[in-house]
């Protein structure tokens, strides 16, 4: 909104207007501009909050030894992380671009999804909360709303890098002169950089185009889905969540900046994409509202951000990730999300194919793999067998756990930046 009002004021030479034609201005913007409303918001919902008693029931002490610690601490906390988000991107972005208002959509779309499912746990006392299979097809559905408007939108569009070879033998990338509707994706340690989905649907012969697209909104889905629900399981202690998404977006937001940066692209040897620009001032607008949120989230925390927030935060990761084309950079950049799910997906699936053979045997102490840093051996099982029950050797306290998980982060999001100098 703000930013039609200014490039209107601009053609009548009003002084400051054209600032707002920068990226840099309107994204710093909107950094400060979600930090400030999520934390002022963020104090009266808490309160809001608190005398409807609308809050979190004390946690099973077999699963969180902390729980006892947390009765009556306000939930559905993500409203806060979506309101931080949604202004200033109305106010600040450019609601003509594609790619925006997919991020729009993602948000207020899982923002719902997420809200059901608290509000069934809350208000109708179901821990169980919405159904698995619901939360799949809402996931699967924006998933495919993104994969097929990237597909089908004249304006999703990339200008591919071409590398040459100079005379005296130094390469230069350059940029396609057209943009063009491109099914490449960057793949990290590859030499050439990309993989193209219609290289893989090879074997359709002259329909291998059409499969490849296909192929891209069937992994859309994927992404999103698996993302989103790692988000969701890496929601379980103060801070954790919010802590590894902020630096998961400031990742992402050099991606999405070098990637709209036709000197940068080419520089980093990345397709360049036209309008990626707007992801910018979006994915400010993200880290702003996380480190607000964290005011109140971080140990001990005063709002839990409940599925609102969490499965919200994946969305949009893996959606905007599926936009500058770095899906495939995902399981690097978001290992610990990835870690998380897996955890869950191998302690259940061994402990089911045990159970048939009659015998009760758990891989973790417990999962996802952080509540394994925290379980006591008091805690656990007496009936069944655990194949790590010594590892850890002993339980860390959760404001600890949470610091390495971010500092783990950190680290897989500095390798997944080097990835795209490294061949």
């Amino acid at each position: 909104m703000l930013y039609y009002i200014f490039r209107f004021l601009e053609q009548y030479n009003i002084p400051g207007a054209h600032i707002w034609s920068y990226i840099s201005f309107r994204a710093l913007l909107a950094l400060i501009l979600s930090l400030v409303i999520s934390a002022w918001f963020g104090e009266y919902f808490i309160k809001w909050m608190k005398r409807r008693n609308i809050s979190e029931t004390a946690r099973d002490a077999s699963i969180d030894p902390f729980g006892i610690e947390k009765k009556g601490v306000p939930t559905m906390g993500g409203i806060i992380i979506i309101v931080a988000i949604l202004i200033p991107v109305l106010l600040l972005g450019r609601m003509r671009n594609t790619y925006l208002l997919l991020m729009i959509v993602t948000t207020v779309w899982l923002g719902f999804l997420g809200f059901m499912d608290d509000y069934i746990k809350i208000f109708r006392k179901n821990k169980e909360g919405l159904k698995g299979i619901y939360k799949i097809v809402g996931q699967v559905s924006i998933g495919f709303i993104v994969g097929l408007t990237l597909w089908l939108s004249p304006d999703a569009v990339v200008r591919e890098n071409v590398s040459e070879v100079q005379q005296n033998q130094e390469v230069v990338v350059k940029h396609n002169t057209e943009p063009v509707k491109s099914l490449h994706t960057t793949i990290p340690f590859i030499k050439n950089h990309n993989l193209n989905y219609s290289d893989v649907m090879a074997f359709c012969g002259k329909y291998k185009v059409a499969a490849g697209w296909v192929l891209f909104v069937i992994m859309t889905i994927i992404v999103v889905t698996a993302v989103s629900n790692g988000a969701n399981l890496n929601d379980g202690m103060d801070g954790m969540c919010a802590g590894n998404s902020a630096i998961i977006g400031v990742a992402l937001l050099i991606f999405s900046y070098v990637s709209s940066h036709i000197v940068y692209a080419a520089y980093f040897d990345i397709m360049y994409i036209p309008g990626s620009q707007e992801l910018v001032v979006f994915l400010s607008a993200f880290i702003g509202a996380m480190i607000g949120f964290l005011w109140y989230n971080a140990y001990p925390a005063q709002v839990f951000m409940g599925d609102t927030g969490s499965l919200t935060i994946g969305g949009i990761i893996g959606v905007c990730a599926v936009i500058i084309h770095k899906e495939l950079m995902l399981p690097l950049l978001c290992g610990i999300f990835f870690i998380e799910s897996l955890s869950v997906i191998i302690q259940t699936q061994w402990f089911k194919l045990k159970k048939r053979k009659g015998e009760r045997v758990r891989v973790f102490r417990a999962t996802p793999i952080h509540d394994t840093f925290r379980r006591l051996d008091s805690q656990l099982d007496p009936t069944s067998r655990y194949i790590l029950k010594g590892w850890p050797h002993r339980p860390f306290h959760e404001s600890k756990i949470t610091i390495r998980f971010w500092i783990t982060t950190i680290i897989l999001a500095a390798l997944t930046i080097i990835t795209l100098k490294v061949r």
